[in-house]
């Protein structure tokens, strides 16, 4: 029984062993459940991208509990838990992505882990359900306990037009797929599994002060907030916080719009460009082992 090797090394499906898309796909959803199993069993992985948001959320609306971050337009006072927890769902998206991901995906290519799937008839296509999948099912759950924690004990109201749950899911889908992907792609820059966490939290623990996760946007100097529109995270908070917030809060974003438009292309920028970097960079088994 012979496999053929793809570009970057990963075994192809061939006819002998059932190849085809149906295949792949089948495979793809028993990675994803296998993936989704091995995260939850991981302690440390699932305080600093599970739980993170969720600590930080109850933090800052325990500390400004008596703060007001602004009024709606019949003079409702905006309490930290609602300011906060569009950000915090836009920090949740990029943490079960990209921090997981290149966390995740360096430490198996520093313990053997993929060099023993690249000896497997696993279709490289499969493993990257599996691991996109993965980022998907744990960032729906986070974002549930997020929104049932910020509506059940901090009172923050939900949208009740359909239409914003319409831009949530597609903000929330598409923060997921983009981030998952540069977590891929990201991967490939610690030189082992030790180094990466060193390497990848302080970048994503960067990007959300620069984006308004921690911070009021609006509160940053103007050369601070063109540095983060460079990143996808600063359109992915922009985006939650059109969502959960009032209409009258629109005017602390940058341009004073919520700019829907612009937060698509920019994810879609950034998708291109994480599959750009994945196929150019990733590798079963680093070239230095």
């Amino acid at each position: 029984m012979t496999t053929t090797r793809s570009a970057t090394g990963a075994p192809s499906a061939s006819p002998a062993l059932g190849g085809g898309l149906a295949r792949t796909l089948r495979l793809g959803g028993l990675r994803i459940a296998y993936e989704v199993r091995a995260y939850f069993r991981q302690g440390d992985t699932v305080f600093f991208t599970f739980l993170f948001p969720v600590v930080m959320l109850t933090i800052f609306s325990v500390s400004f509990s008596e703060a007001s971050f602004g009024q709606t337009a019949d003079g409702e006072g905006i309490t930290a838990a609602w300011f906060f927890l569009p950000a915090m769902l836009a920090a949740g998206v990029l943490l079960s992505g990209l921090q997981n991901l290149a966390i995740d995906i360096a430490a198996e290519k520093s313990n053997g882990t993929l060099k023993r799937l690249a000896g497997s008839p696993l279709p490289i296509v499969s493993y990257f359900i599996g691991k996109i999948g993965q980022s998907l099912v744990t960032g729906i759950l986070q974002a549930a306990v997020l929104l049932l924690l910020g509506f059940t004990v901090f009172q923050v109201p939900l949208p009740e037009d359909p239409a914003n749950w319409g831009n949530f899911l597609w903000i929330f889908l598409f923060g997921v797929i983009t981030s998952a992907i540069l977590g891929i792609a990201l991967s490939s820059v610690p030189r082992s599994g030790a180094s990466a966490t060193a390497v990848v939290i302080p970048i994503t623990l960067v990007l959300q002060f620069i984006s308004g996760v921690y911070l009021r946007f609006s509160d940053l100097p103007d050369w601070l907030q063109t540095f983060a529109s460079v990143f996808p995270l600063k359109w992915m908070a922009q985006g939650m916080r059109s969502v959960f917030l009032p209409d009258e809060l629109v005017v602390l974003e940058q341009n004073e719009a919520w700019d829907l438009p612009g937060i698509a292309i920019a994810l879609a920028i950034w998708l291109v460009a994480g599959l750009i970097l994945t196929r150019l960079t990733f590798r079963w088994i680093r070239k230095d082992q």
